[in-house]
């Protein structure tokens, strides 16, 4: 059984545990190289081909706009095709009660029929919002499984939870 992980993450200035640092790794990123650890799963960062300010607050503007307008940002790289995988991790920080718009723009391109879907998200209180709903319509034909929602602040004190969720 072969899996990948798909995932959207975001290092620089960010909200961290209640307060604004800079992070060298975002923490979407901490857990998908927990996944590749435990499960052996590949790896696949989806990246905006522009990248986001650095600044906190310009970043959640912008994102906040591109929401809005229902965009989808051009990214760097796009995965083209995950016939090889069964196993499908789908990992995002939780921007304005969904999933990052540079996360559609990959995953409206995917054939997900047949695939197991677990889902996981980083934030800092607002869990997946509405993001659910919205992987079952970008993942349609996929089993969803139970996600895994972990507060940005304690990625690096998770890897047993991520270890348990990923035998469920």
């Amino acid at each position: 059984m072969s899996s990948i992980v798909i995932y959207f993450s975001r290092s620089g200035e960010n909200y961290f545990g209640g307060e604004l640092k800079n992070i060298e790794k975002g923490n979407t990123e901490v857990i998908a190289e927990f996944i590749r650890e435990l499960d052996g799963a590949d790896l696949f960062k989806v990246e905006p081909a522009t990248e986001y300010p650095a600044d906190y607050m310009e970043c959640i503007d912008v994102a906040k706009k591109e929401q809005q307008s229902d965009a989808r940002p051009e990214i760097k790289e796009t995965l083209n095709d995950i016939a090889e995988y069964d196993t499908v991790y789908i990992g995002f920080p939780n921007w304005w009660g969904t999933l990052p718009m540079p996360m559609f723009t990959q995953l409206e391109q995917l054939d997900f029929n047949g695939k197991i879907v677990k889902p996981f998200v980083t934030h800092e209180g607002s869990g997946f919002g509405s993001s659910q709903k919205d992987l079952a319509k970008l993942c349609e034909g996929a089993e969803i499984k139970k996600g895994l929602s972990i507060p940005g602040a304690d990625v690096y004190d998770v890897k047993d939870t991520v270890d348990a969720w990923i035998l469920e």
